[in-house]
C-alpha cells in the first residue's frame, strides 16, 4: 500500500490510494465525502458513495438539490479523526471512494429514474456496495430497483422516516417522493414481512403490510429494543438501508423539506444504527437533506454522522469477514 503521509491537504485529489484518513484542516481543501478520494475509477473499491442531487418530486419544500454538497462540506469536521464511538480508522481495511454526483437532465424529468438506475447499475457491477445521498427521497426507488436486480429480490428494507412513503400511486413514470415504497411492494423489490420503517409519525391507511416502530414506541421503548426488533425482522437477509432526514424531529434537522414534530433525536438514530452490526447492509442512501432550510448545518452534520456510522458498520463487517466483495 502507498504511503499517504506526505500529503497534507487536497487529499481527494492527491491522495495515492483510497486507504486511511488524513489530518486535513478542517475548513480548507477539496470536499468530497470525509476526504475519500474523487474518482470515477471504482476498481477495487469496497464502497462508493454518490450524490444524487434531485428534488423535482418534493411536495413541499424543495432545495434537497443541494444535499449532496451539504453533506460533504459537514464531512470535513466528521473526518478530522477516528469516529466514536468505534474508535478505529474505518478506512484502514475498507476502500472508499466519492464518485462524484449523478448527472440528471433535469429539463427532461422522464429521464430521471432509468438514469438513476443505470448510475447504480454501473457502480454495482464492480461488486463495490453504495452509501447515496440525495437529492429528495424518490430516488430510493431507481436505486432499490438496481440493488433488487444485482442482490436478487425482494430485499429486506430498514427506513428511517416521518412518513410511510406508502401511499397509493400506480402511474408507472410518476416522480412521486411519497410513493416509492408502495411501487417497491407492488413491484415485488421489497418483503413487507421482513422490512421496517422508524420514527413513522404521520397517518397512512395502508402500511402495505411492512412492520412499523412509530416514534411513540422508539421513545417508550428505547433503542436497544428497536435494534432487536429490527434484527428480529430482518434476520440476516440482504437489506437496503435508506434514512430520510426528516425522521428526526426538526430541532434536530430543521434543514429538510417536510419536518414533522415528535421525531427522533440524532442520539436516538446514531445509537440504533450503531446497533446494526449483524444486519446484511447491500445498499444504502441517506435523503432529505435541504440546506437552504437548514440552520449552523445541524441538519447536514446529522447525515454526516450517519453516514460515517454506516462506513463504520461496514467496515467492522469486513474485519470480522463478513463482508464479501
Amino acid at each position: 500500500m502507498t504511503d499517504n503521509s506526505h500529503i497534507k491537504i487536497n487529499g481527494a485529489i492527491a491522495r495515492e490510494n483510497p486507504y486511511a484518513m488524513l489530518r486535513e484542516p478542517t475548513f480548507s481543501g477539496v470536499l468530497s465525502f470525509m476526504r475519500r478520494n474523487y474518482s470515477k475509477d471504482i476498481t477495487g473499491a469496497d464502497l462508493v458513495i454518490s450524490g444524487i442531487p434531485f428534488d423535482l418530486a418534493v411536495t413541499y419544500r424543495s432545495g434537497t438539490r443541494f444535499g449532496p454538497q451539504g453533506i460533504r462540506l459537514a464531512s470535513a469536521e466528521v473526518a478530522s479523526m477516528k469516529p466514536y464511538p468505534w474508535g478505529f480508522d474505518p478506512f484502514e481495511n475498507l476502500a472508499v471512494i466519492d464518485f462524484g454526483d449523478c448527472y440528471l437532465d433535469v429539463h427532461n424529468p422522464m429521464t430521471i429514474h432509468e438514469t438513476i438506475a443505470a448510475h447504480a447499475r454501473h457502480i454495482l457491477a464492480s461488486g463495490a456496495r453504495m452509501l447515496t445521498f440525495g437529492g429528495d427521497h424518490y430516488i430510493s426507488y431507481p436505486l432499490l430497483k438496481a440493488h433488487a436486480e444485482k442482490f436478487g429480490a425482494p430485499l429486506a428494507l430498514i427506513h428511517f422516516d416521518a412518513h410511510s412513503d406508502t401511499w397509493s400511486d400506480d402511474t408507472p413514470s410518476s416522480l412521486n417522493h411519497g410513493s416509492m415504497f408502495y411501487k417497491a411492494v407492488q413491484d415485488g423489490l421489497i418483503d413487507p414481512k421482513h422490512s421496517v420503517q422508524i420514527g413513522i409519525r404521520t397517518w397512512n391507511d395502508d402500511f402495505m403490510g411492512i412492520h412499523v416502530l412509530d416514534a411513540t414506541w422508539v421513545h417508550r421503548h428505547g433503542t436497544d429494543a428497536v435494534v432487536a426488533e429490527v434484527e428480529r425482522i430482518v434476520g440476516d437477509r440482504p437489506t437496503y438501508f435508506t434514512f430520510d432526514i426528516d425522521c428526526l424531529d426538526p430541532a434536530y434537522a430543521p434543514g429538510t423539506g417536510t419536518p414533522v414534530c415528535g421525531g427522533l433525536t440524532t442520539a436516538q438514530a446514531l445509537a440504533i444504527i450503531r446497533g446494526f452490526t449483524g444486519i446484511n447492509l447491500i445498499g444504502m442512501d441517506i435523503v432529505e437533506v435541504s440546506p437552504p432550510y437548514d440552520h449552523s448545518q445541524i441538519t447536514a452534520l446529522a447525515a454526516a454522522h450517519i453516514a460515517c456510522d454506516l462506513i463504520c458498520l461496514l467496515a467492522k463487517r469486513k474485519a470480522d469477514g463478513l463482508l464479501h466483495i
